[in-house]
């Protein structure tokens, strides 16, 4: 298939459309430009995912979320340019991080199961640990399969052909699956902040209820109009939510483990659903 000659644009163009905040625009465009001019002619596209791609980014708080999808064919070598070229200390990153996976586009254009299943998976900012992994078993499945949900829905191009083309949806159980473990993980609390644990289970808890992905702070609100016994804990994660990470307001841990447990109930049900 050809592929689409898409290119960076000014802000409008499709490219770059509307809901890429502005001040990330001149970042994403040098991302860009750098990942074209390591993959050449082996590049298939490049995707915003997370808040970018829901409309909910919000600066000092959100990370950048990039997507990269190559030919099978791409050498080996290029993976570690890559990683270099776009480390926070060779191309600072506005934002509190960028989280950044690339695949194969034979392994996210299949069922959409596949774990992890990455080829690069490159974590770099001011405010997030290093990370440089070219080994999928090195990381949970789940953060990947939800992010491929994502990114096939709602994915914002940035280069290349859409992201409906080229990244297959995974099937609802695989996806329950993957929100199980995540639900899972941020009940734990390990290396999360309280605020984003509750706003992660209120977007599980809508997904599990309307099957859409909603942003964070908007699944949130819709968890407070529902009437929830939990709408004081969940309204006081999105005012904390609104501060920088560092000024992240402290939450109630067992109220917000409570709700977390609530979230996997409801999580359990829909997967034992007919």
């Amino acid at each position: 298939m050809a592929r689409t000659p898409a290119s960076p644009g000014p802000p409008g163009s499709p490219a770059f459309p509307q809901p890429v905040p502005a001040e990330l625009r001149p970042y994403l465009e040098e991302q860009v430009h750098r990942i074209r001019t390591v993959c050449g002619p082996h590049l298939v596209s490049v995707l915003a995912v997370g808040s970018i791609a829901l409309g909910d980014y919000l600066h000092g708080r959100s990370d950048v979320d990039v997507m990269v999808v190559v030919d099978p064919s791409l050498p080996r070598r290029a993976l570690h340019e890559l990683a270099g070229t776009l480390s926070h200390f060779a191309l600072p990153c506005p934002a509190a991080g960028l989280e950044l996976v690339v695949h194969a586009s034979d392994a996210v254009a299949g069922t959409g199961e596949g774990g992890a299943g990455y080829l690069l998976d490159l974590n770099t900012g001011a405010e997030l640990p290093e990370k440089v992994s070219f080994d999928p078993g090195e990381s949970a499945d789940f953060w990947y399969v939800i992010d491929r949900s994502i990114v096939s829905r709602a994915g914002r191009r940035l280069f290349g052909r859409p992201a409906r083309e080229v990244i297959a949806e995974p099937p609802r159980a695989a996806l329950l699956t993957a929100l199980r473990a995540s639900v899972r993980e941020h009940a734990d609390g390990e290396g999360h902040l309280a605020d984003n644990r509750v706003l992660n289970g209120c977007r599980s808890l809508v997904f599990c209820r309307t099957d859409q992905w909603l942003p964070k702070r908007r699944a949130a609100k819709a968890v407070v109009g529902s009437g929830s016994a939990f709408r004081p804990l969940v309204e006081a994660a999105l005012h904390s939510f609104e501060r920088p990470r560092g000024a992240a307001l402290p939450l109630p841990a067992a109220d917000v483990r409570r709700f977390l447990d609530q979230v996997a109930a409801h999580v359990d049900e829909a997967r034992e659903a007919p």
